[in-house]
């Protein structure tokens, strides 16, 4: 039936509609004659063909007479105003929105003008008519698994119809589907079969007799498993590629697919259907679910103990269609007037950050712009809208990165994830009950304490710049996300873009069609827990990397999924300049509920930014994963990186309850290297580091002191939080950088070269011959302590690398051990003073005179045996690890 035309007319004050076609002249009664169900009836019948403002008027006017029926207290037939509103709801989605657009997150009002009987008994139509649907649906499926076998069988003969591959593709998940709803249909069936069998009189008698009815856990049920639609939607196409194909080249298969019965057992009628058509009742089905349960729990009262379980349907199902639309919709593209072909290429959340206030904004990455915009929820009613914030094209896009770390919010931020924790705890308990509504109360506590963290929570900063002067700052949640973002745009901006301003109002609009992603990254959103998801201390050493195509100072960040409850990024110490890095290093998280790994490779510079050399994810799964170390090499293009892990599955501790950060100075050292887990304490290593990679070239390096003030600050920040000190070495001054390191040293309980061994290594300088005394000194030094001699060494070394550019930081040897005498030798008792300074000075400087010093080890060795290797890499241990707490 096609529709000719849509007219009204007024007579005596009512509303009259009349649809016209050619084959009925009158297909709508008037609409004043208290038949409104005919009305809808008929409506619905024009449903395939009714679009736009045909439908808009249509409802329209039907609100209208349906308003001045119950004025002149004329009964408007139950379940007309559902059916109606189902039919406006449903068409105009699919006109203004995908197929598989999810609707607002705000649950359906319940009819307060209904009373409880009234709203059961339409609840009970309401059920009846989603039986009889999945009885139709189920034959629909039949008919489709069909001639499966038959094809199945000829796919083994000499002259198949479909290959065996393209059999399973054209009927991918549809077996498992049927089953489902089978299930689903049976138990649906019987429930409302034994209740309609008390009869209607006895109903009537007892209030609480319609309210014993309970469906809700075979919705959740059916909803639960509704993943199985996300494996028939994504093979879709290639199923419909393929019967189209096969359609026009096979005679045989044309004359199966144009010719395809189902029986509906209501009317015991046959319906043909193609072959195409049929495919395509899955996909329809899924998106009907969530109106099918808005209507089902519209009609169900608040008190009635189906509720809150329809509640937690209706919210799975909109969460399942808010995640395949990202593949659905990624394609879609937008015309403008101006004629331009402007392509969706990526979209997301990210905090925009403006007069120093951070809000959550939606991204959207055109091909020849960026827009910014603020997603508003739709009320009853109405569509999800974007809200226009500000644009830049991309023609002449300049890109600048930086971390955005903020001590001052530390406390605040860790309340939010203690508050987290303890909400998370109460889910998990509330989820072993029978407390659905009070789950779903913390479930959504949950998030909004989440969206919090993630608005508020120390980020990387993006600045973008465009040449009109026009800049904008966003924050995003990881390093890895925001590479893929600049790559993104770097790739879009090497083109020749054309500038053409857009139309924003319809550029806006189209958001809702064309978004990617639904919801923010939430992890308290996603419907299923993963009992393969990790659950305790996840640790990663990270060795070596190779390939490097120059000598850099490289870093390399690792970041973690999962709950946010403690920090989920951490990175190893800038190597020194290298075309062979070495770190050594031990990164250790606490995880509740991580999947993935994000390794990010990072070389550093102090004129531009850091680029990044390469990122990589890896799948994390407790079955792979063990207490013993498993060695892999990541490529990153020509660059790998050798790493280790390990796990250990344990209940976790609240955030609060952590230990607190131990302080560093003033400490013994072996202290300090124990709960560092190394032999060379962090604070040692970061500045030696960091003097190499910028102060081998400053005059009086170690000798000129930096400001008191910023040596005592950066001191308190290294006593209280090693990571934000750590950060901070990198843009201060690096005279404080060696001051820090030197007041390190001075202000060790004992010094490195233990005050017992000072009497006797003065005792060694009379020795006349140098290598002798080298001899007897070195093996006086392996007599030490193991973090003791390894601190020394590593000093050792480094002052060495120092002097040999003493001819431009006028530091020789000498020099240098009139500087550090004094702090790494000390006398057990007061002696001559001036006797005192020429014993720690020469001792020094014969140490640094030797050419053959041992190698400094930085970690603890542990027994080779604990390491499990990967078939990919060559035989090596885990030795030289240290373990930096990230909690």
């Amino acid at each position: 039936m096609s529709v000719s035309g849509l007219h009204t007319e007024r007579k005596l004050g009512f509303p009259l509609l009349c649809i016209s076609s050619r084959r009925e002249e009158v297909l709508c009664a008037c609409v004043v004659c208290g038949c409104v169900g005919l009305f809808t009836c008929c409506v619905s019948r024009a449903q395939p063909t009714l679009r736009g403002r045909d439908l808009r008027a249509l409802m329209d006017l039907y609100q209208e007479a349906v308003f001045y029926l119950e004025t002149q207290d004329v009964p408007v037939e139950p379940g007309a105003a559902v059916e109606a509103g189902v039919l406006e709801e449903d068409v105009l989605q699919e006109e203004l929105v995908s197929p598989l657009h999810s609707q607002s997150m705000d649950f359906p009002a319940i009819p307060k003008s209904c009373s409880p009987e009234e709203m059961l008994e339409r609840r009970l139509v309401v059920l009846k008519g989603i039986v009889e649907s999945e009885e139709v649906y189920l034959s629909e499926l039949e008919a489709l698994l069909t001639p499966m076998k038959a094809l199945r069988a000829s796919a083994g003969t000499s002259q198949p119809v479909l290959s065996s591959q393209q059999v399973r593709t054209v009927f991918y998940q549809v077996p498992e589907l049927r089953d489902m709803h089978q299930s689903f249909y049976s138990g649906l069936k019987a429930r409302l079969s034994a209740h309609c069998h008390t009869g209607l009189a006895e109903q009537r008698e007892t209030s609480h007799a319609a309210s014993d009815l309970t469906v809700g856990d075979l919705f959740l049920k059916i909803v639960n498993q509704i993943g199985l639609y996300g494996g028939f939607i994504e093979n879709y196409e290639e199923a419909v590629a393929i019967v189209g194909k096969c359609t026009q080249s096979d005679p045989r298969f044309r004359t199966l697919a144009e010719s395809m019965m189902s029986n509906n057992t209501a009317d015991k009628a046959r319906t043909k259907h193609t072959f195409e058509a049929l495919l395509y009742k899955p996909l329809d089905r899924v998106t009907k679910t969530t109106l099918v349960l808005h209507d089902l729990l519209k009609t169900t009262p608040a008190n009635h103990t189906d509720h809150v379980a329809l509640q937690e349907a209706l919210r799975l199902s909109r969460s399942f269609l808010s995640g395949v639309n990202e593949s659905s919709q990624s394609k879609r593209e937008v015309t403008l007037s101006h004629g331009l072909r402007r392509k969706l290429m990526r979209d997301g959340f990210v905090v925009d950050v403006s007069e120093g206030e951070r809000n959550l904004r939606h991204i959207f990455l055109y091909t020849d712009l960026l827009l910014c915009t603020r997603f508003k929820h739709a009320t009853r009613g109405k569509q999800d809208q974007y809200r226009f914030c500000w644009y830049l094209p991309l023609a002449g896009l300049k890109l600048r990165w930086s971390s955005d770390h903020e001590p001052d919010t530390r406390l605040r931020l860790q309340a939010i994830r203690t508050k987290m924790f303890v909400l998370r705890h109460q889910l998990q308990q509330q989820a072993g009950s029978r407390g659905l509504m009070a789950a779903a109360r913390t479930r959504k506590k949950l998030e909004q304490t989440e969206l919090m963290l993630l608005t508020q929570s120390p980020l990387y900063r993006l600045e973008l710049h465009s040449p009109s002067g026009k800049s904008h700052n966003v924050l995003l949640p990881s390093l890895y996300e925001l590479e893929e973002w600049r790559e993104a745009v770097h790739k879009l901006t090497t083109q020749n873009i054309e500038t053409v301003p857009p139309d924003l109002l319809t550029l806006t609009s189209t958001c809702v069609k064309l978004r990617m992603t639904q919801q923010p990254p939430l992890q308290s959103s996603n419907p299923v827990e993963n009992e393969a998801s990790l659950c305790g201390t996840l640790s990663v050493a990270v060795h070596s990397a190779c390939g490097l195509q120059q000598p850099a100072c490289v870093y390399v960040c690792l970041e973690v999924d999962g709950y946010d409850f403690y920090d989920k990024q951490a990175q190893t110490h800038s190597s020194v300049q290298s075309i062979n890095p070495q770190w050594d290093q031990e990164l250790s998280f606490q995880v509740d509920g991580a999947q993935n790994l994000r390794v990010i490779c990072v070389s550093q510079s102090d004129r531009q930014d850091d680029a990044v050399l390469g990122k990589t994810a890896l799948k994390l799964e407790s079955k792979s994963l063990s207490k013993r170390w498993r060695r892999q090499t990541l490529q990153f293009g020509r660059v790998e990186v050798t790493v280790s892990l390990r796990y250990s599955p344990h209940p976790l501790e609240p955030p609060s309850s952590t230990a607190p950060h131990l302080p560093i100075f003033c400490v013994p050292i072996e202290t300090v290297a124990q709960q560092e887990g190394a032999l060379v304490p962090r604070l040692v290593r970061c500045c030696v580091e960091e003097v190499e990679r910028r102060g081998l070239a400053e005059v009086g390096i170690y000798r000129i002191s930096g400001s008191a003030s910023e040596i005592n600050t950066l001191k308190a920040a290294f006593d209280s939080n090693l990571r934000e000190a750590v950060t901070r070495l990198r843009s201060i001054e690096v005279n404080v950088v060696s001051g820090v390191l030197k007041l390190y040293l001075r202000e060790l309980p004992e010094s490195l070269i233990p005050t017992e061994l000072f009497h006797t290594l003065a005792r060694t300088l009379d020795i006349q011959d140098m290598n002798s005394r080298l001899v007897s000194m070195l093996s006086l030094l392996q007599s030490c302590p193991d973090t003791k001699r390894c601190t020394f060494l590593y000093l050792m070394h480094h002052l060495q690398r120092v002097s040999e550019r003493q001819h431009v930081n006028k530091m020789s040897l000498l020099n240098l051990a009139t500087v550090f005498g004094p702090s790494l030798l000390r006398p057990p008792v007061a002696v001559n003073i001036s006797h005192q300074v020429v014993v720690q000075v020469q001792v020094v400087h014969c140490y640094l005179q030797c050419n053959n010093l041992p190698e400094a080890q930085v970690s603890v060795p542990h027994d080779p045996e604990d390491d499990d290797e990967t078939t990919h890499t060559p035989p090596q241990t885990a030795d030289g690890l240290r373990q930096l707490q990230v909690t």
